[in-house]
């Protein structure tokens, strides 16, 4: 938090280096494997025969897929504090999606063929990067642990970088409290919605912890665990949020920049963008779901009907308040 007070160019920098570090031990790890196992490389993790009940077996692991690549867009709510942000924002939010997707496929491929196929065993592992890193050489484990540190930290600081200016901007364009769009007299960086989030995103954490002590299920605080629940909660939210977005942009760009307005881009791609975002939330509330994951579906659907009330609430109050939502951009 000190790192964020002082600055995006400062938080960013370090969190860059941790990023490098994970990176770095990522290859070398997976180089090593794959060396190691070469006689018996092949593409099998690649044919489609091979997933476990055809289609709905990947339907099943999509949500996880979808959780894997968020926080690409995270670069688009540094924008005001980005050099020409036009031009920098989608090569960097392009960039990180491809980087993504060539990390995840050197890692999963190196991690399947290290486990030599085997599905049993590598679903037996609690971490299955961490057993084949011990696998190759023991003191490559330790520094994946190390490398999984990094990266816990370096997620922490890009997610609340970029979490907390959307917070801030709806502060300053009166979405929520005024208090929370000020900024730092004289760093001026948004330090109350720095606070705000972290706040926030502790009493998730409390408050999840608290749920298990009071239904019977504190045996199962762990890491892990955690992960596990709150990426499929968050998942579902986020997917909601993703699928409202594909069916605003053709009316978006219908009403504001009908010049720029392309039935391909604006009208196909966001359909098969819902389409596709309708399996993992299909399968993610599907019924029967076991404990806890069973209510997920309701919490979301909770938070939702509470935002479309606060909205509605805050339209009534201010009737030109959607006028002015979005209405700063980064470089005017």
């Amino acid at each position: 938090m000190v790192m964020m007070f002082r600055g995006v160019a400062v938080s960013t920098k370090l969190a860059g280096f941790f990023f490098g570090f994970e990176l770095l031990v990522l290859v070398v790890v997976s180089v090593a494997v794959l060396i190691k196992n070469g006689g018996h490389l092949s593409t099998v993790p690649f044919q489609p025969s091979q997933i476990k009940n055809h289609f709905s077996g990947l339907a099943l692991a999509f949500p996880l897929g979808i959780y894997l690549f968020i926080g690409w867009e995270n670069s688009a709510a540094l924008a005001e504090e980005t050099t020409n942000p036009r031009r920098n924002v989608p090569r960097a939010v392009f960039m990180s999606i491809l980087f993504m997707a060539i990390t995840y496929l050197l890692v999963a491929y190196a991690t399947v063929s290290g486990f030599r196929y085997n599905a049993t065993s590598l679903a037996a592992a609690a971490i299955p990067f961490i057993s084949v890193a011990h696998s190759v050489a023991t003191p490559l484990t330790f520094i994946a642990y190390m490398a999984g540190l990094t990266s816990t930290l370096g997620v922490l600081i890009a997610a609340v970088n970029s979490q907390c200016r959307l917070i801030f901007n709806a502060g300053r364009e009166g979405l929520l409290p005024k208090w929370i769009g000020k900024v730092h007299p004289v760093r001026r960086t948004p330090v109350n919605a720095i606070i705000t989030f972290v706040a926030i995103a502790s009493a998730v954490t409390l408050g999840w912890a608290i749920g298990h002590w009071v239904g019977g299920t504190g045996g199962s605080l762990s890491a892990l665990n955690f992960f596990f629940e709150s990426s499929t909660m968050g998942t579902i939210l986020i997917l909601v949020v993703y699928f409202a977005a594909n069916v605003a942009l053709p009316f978006y760009y219908r009403k504001y920049r009908p010049q720029e307005f392309n039935v391909i881009k604006h009208v196909i791609l966001p359909f098969l963008g819902m389409v596709a975002i309708a399996v993992p939330i299909y399968y993610l509330c599907k019924p029967p779901q076991p404990q806890p994951y069973n209510w997920f579906p309701y919490v979301a659907l909770g938070v939702l009907i509470v935002s479309i009330l606060y909205s509605v609430w805050l339209v009534r109050r201010d009737p030109g308040l959607g006028d002015r939502v979005g209405s700063i951009i980064a470089d005017e």
